[in-house]
């Protein structure tokens, strides 16, 4: 059943979802004809000879702090110096011009939206979206808080109480605010010259709607949530939607590669699509075009925390930290009220460690600063219930009045009174339950290295769940969960030889002032650069209705068979040769009945009666079904297996390409098919008379894979000194002689032309797979005395050795029923012909 999403969910006007007042147009716009696809193709009305290459930060909040002025009512602006988004700016020369698209953290009054927009552009080169209230709180509070965020975070709505179930309404808010921020990205953009960055799970969509607008935009994203396994993932109604709306990027950049790695399940499972590795490089082939995949951890912004170090106010705080806890073993932690930072679990564990060493009671503080929730709900209220319960019980079982075990600071707490904390702390715990990536621990380590109050060394307890975890591994990582070992980790920290711990930090030092955000966001912009460079050496068409929208990107050379053209030499040649493929050229592959229809025959028969023609049927099916479903053509070359067996007529014999005794490998291959048959359900073993197909497509995707890798391992280690190949193919491993494939075969039988001097002046070649691709490139190098008009022709628009395509089946019954009537243009054929021929053009 179709998604509720809809077709035509892309081009609805946001108004049509929900009431949305138009935002102000007057802003500067470079393109002129935002609903072409191809606008900037050929002539154009943009500048952007004369633009400067630009960087277009596409968020969901600008990096703006904003505050009313109390005198004359009207809006202040600053930038957020502490934005990540801000920050990300150092990795680039500083004549780079970047512009931010996004929303701002107050509501603006409509009359005041047009003098707003108008300042944040020629001061901040700020575009706001305006998104008006009761979307903005469906979208955020709604679809992203409490569907995406939960969902991320590998939280499944089982019942009621345990998260929000999915909301229609919701996901249409989602949507249309995903348009509205496209809409004011291309008010600005030069899709020619400028790289558009956007970010995180807000605007996951937003790739079609910019990719619809132009289809050479050159366009990245980066998911700083987690991304959860495609178990969890697949339980999303609108898992496809916002799977193709990933994919309209050119580079998606997750923190580590288990995120990476989910994702490219999801493609996998969902989407059939696979990933390879080239020099480094991630990348999934899309319709022709690489999607590529970026693993960059984000760092942090190391002059700002150097600068927040070196204050007065730094110092003051860190001597009185000094004085209040002198003697004692602090532990920092520093978390967002938030159910997966795993603060009661932080806490319990702690109390653990109290009863289990009395030595620490009365000397060991854990600091637990917590951050402001950013959300709002009854998971919230229960987890500050909690973490205040645990507290007050740990204080009340091991405190005193001069000593006070678990200080909670829960209220806003300035930079520079963490930095003190962080300067002053034996050890630091991160034990978040799920999280993207967490910069606590980095902090940390900065502050360390650079206060001048402490010997320059760190202890890191990080939960292997937490993004940061694979970059730190100096850190103890811990199971969050087993609070008995994340006791004895902290214990661990804190009883760590001195000289193992600056040697730990040291380790750590040099990663984190080495990968900062200046590095994270050069990196990422260079890969896109060169994930993009190729835009214009392809031509691009856009297929697919509403969110399903994507962009096929094929050679400049590649173009649909045009019928006149062909029948016109056809009918100027004279002699032809005329290879088809035959399931997924002749039969749909989606048909259950393989047999050819009356009409299929008739045109057949046509033209291999012609004797002008040679047709040959290349197929890679066995010779008995061919035979049967073939037998009314009676001058129909067969060449079955991949042209193991030739049959030139239905009244010649089969020839074999190879002789059969050299097929004894099989004896070999067969048993290991069938052990990786039993071992792998859903998996079967097709044998045919030259060779053997190892079939997974029933198996489990991942797993399938998995096994086919391994036995075109195994196969080709067995069969290294027989005469045969084991190629992999899609959800195949097929063992076949040497020497045999339909381009092999297509060169023996024009060969065989040439030396009846029947050499061909026209050859034509329709196939749908790979195994076609080696016709396509050998009727190209095939010595003919003449050169001939060659037409190759793949089925489908995807990459091709082939230079011409056709849509599908039918349009390849239709072209040849074309040719068919040329060939045989009498009363009675011509009537036999005519409609189908005619409904090519």
């Amino acid at each position: 059943m179709a998604s509720k999403s809809f077709a035509d969910m892309l081009d609805l006007v946001p108004d049509k979802l929900l009431d949305i007042p138009q935002t102000p147009r007057n802003l500067p716009r470079v393109m002129t004809l935002p609903g072409i696809i191809n606008a900037h193709d050929g002539d154009s009305d943009s500048t952007s000879s004369n633009c400067p290459e630009r960087k277009i930060i596409v968020t969901n909040m600008l990096p703006l702090h904003i505050q009313r002025d109390p005198d004359t009512l009207k809006l202040t602006f600053r930038f957020d110096e502490d934005s990540l988004y801000w920050q990300l700016k150092d990795g680039f020369p500083p004549e780079t011009e970047f512009v931010y698209v996004g929303s701002l953290k107050v509501e603006v009054d409509a009359s005041e939206q047009e003098e707003v927009a108008q300042k944040l552009l020629e001061e901040f080169n700020c575009v706001p979206t305006f998104l008006p209230h009761d979307l903005h709180t469906k979208f955020y509070a709604g679809f992203c808080k409490q569907q995406l965020w939960p969902l991320f975070h590998y939280m499944l709505p089982i019942c009621p109480d345990h998260a929000d179930r999915f909301d229609r309404v919701l996901w249409q808010a989602y949507v249309s605010a995903n348009k509205i921020f496209a809409d004011k990205v291309m008010e600005v953009a030069d899709p020619d010259e400028d790289y558009i960055w956007a970010h995180d799970y807000h605007l996951m969509i937003l790739p079609t709607f910019l990719r619809k607008r132009y289809s050479r935009v050159k366009l990245g994203f980066f998911l700083h949530s987690p991304f959860p396994s495609s178990e969890i993932y697949r339980t999303l109604p609108v898992r496809d939607e916002i799977l193709k709306g990933l994919l309209n990027c050119d580079l998606i950049g997750f923190h580590t590669f288990d995120y990476a790695r989910h994702f490219l399940s999801c493609c996998s499972r969902m989407m059939g699509l696979d990933y390879e590795s080239k020099r480094g490089h991630i990348g999934l082939d899309y319709f022709g075009r690489t999607v590529y995949i970026k693993i960059l951890p984000v760092g942090i912004h190391m002059g700002r925390l150097e600068s927040v170090l070196s204050l007065p106010i730094t110092s003051s705080k860190v001597n009185e930290i000094s004085q209040r806890f002198k003697g004692k073993k602090l532990i920092v932690g520093v978390d967002d009220m938030d159910i997966f930072k795993g603060i009661s679990l932080k806490l319990l564990a702690f109390e653990y460690l109290l009863q289990m060493n009395p030595a620490l009671q009365g000397n060991a503080v854990l600091i637990q600063i917590v951050n402001p929730a950013r959300s709002t709900g009854k998971d919230v209220h229960e987890e500050k219930r909690e973490t205040y319960s645990v507290v007050r019980k740990i204080n009340e079982t091991y405190g005193s009045p001069d000593y006070e075990p678990v200080v909670l600071i829960d209220r806003p707490v300035a930079r520079y009174e963490k930095s003190a904390y962080y300067s002053m702390a034996d050890c630091c715990i991160v034990n978040a339950v799920r999280d993207g990536m967490n910069l606590v621990p980095y902090k940390y380590i900065v502050c360390r290295q650079h206060s001048p109050h402490i010997d320059k060394s760190s202890m890191l307890v990080v939960s292997e769940f937490v993004g940061c975890s694979p970059s730190l591994s100096g850190a103890i990582r811990v199971n969050p969960w087993d609070i008995e070992s994340v006791a004895g980790a902290i214990n661990s920290a804190l009883t760590m030889k001195d000289s193992e711990k600056k040697l730990r930090h040291e380790k750590h030092y040099k990663y984190v002032s080495s990968h900062d955000v200046a590095y994270w966001a050069r990196m990422f912009m260079q890969d896109l650069e060169r994930a993009s460079k190729d835009h214009y050496n392809k031509r691009c068409w856009g297929i697919g209705f509403g969110l399903g929208f994507r962009v096929v990107s094929l050679s400049p050379s590649f173009r649909k068979l045009s019928p006149n053209y062909i029948v016109s030499a056809y009918k100027k040649s004279s002699r032809r040769a005329i290879f088809l493929d035959y399931d997924g050229t002749l039969i749909p592959q989606s048909s259950i009945v393989k047999a050819p229809s009356q009409e299929l025959i008739n045109i057949l028969s046509t033209l291999c009666n012609d004797p002008k023609n040679t047709v040959f049927i290349v197929s890679g099916r066995g010779r008995s079904s061919l035979n049967e479903w073939l037998a009314p053509c009676e001058w129909l070359g067969l060449a079955a297996e991949h042209g193991y067996f030739t049959r030139w007529s239905a009244k010649s014999e089969w020839e074999l390409s190879i002789p059969a005794t050299d097929l004894e490998w099989k004896e070999i291959a067969e048993p290991v098919m069938r052990l990786y048959t039993e071992a792998t359900d859903g998996s079967s073993i097709e044998v045919k008379e030259s060779g053997l197909v190892w079939h997974h497509q029933d198996a489990d995707p991942d797993f399938g894979s998995c096994q086919a890798k391994e036995l075109l391992v195994h196969l080709e280690n067995v069969l290294a000194n027989e005469p045969a190949v084991v190629k992999r193919g899609q959800h195949i491993v097929e063992v076949k002689p040497q020497g045999v494939t339909k381009g092999l075969t297509a060169e023996k039988i024009l060969s065989r032309m040439v030396k009846k001097g029947e050499s061909p002046d026209f050859v034509t070649c329709i196939g749908d797979d790979r195994s076609d691709e080696d016709t396509f490139e050998s009727i190209r190098s095939a010595v003919v005395s003449s050169k001939p008009e060659i037409f190759a022709c793949t089925v489908g628009q995807k990459p091709s050795k082939a230079k011409y395509y056709l849509d599908d089946t039918g349009d390849v019954i239709k072209l040849l029923g074309g040719l068919a009537n040329a060939s045989d243009p009498k009363p009675g054929n011509t009537a036999r012909f005519q409609i189908t021929f005619d409904t090519i053009f």
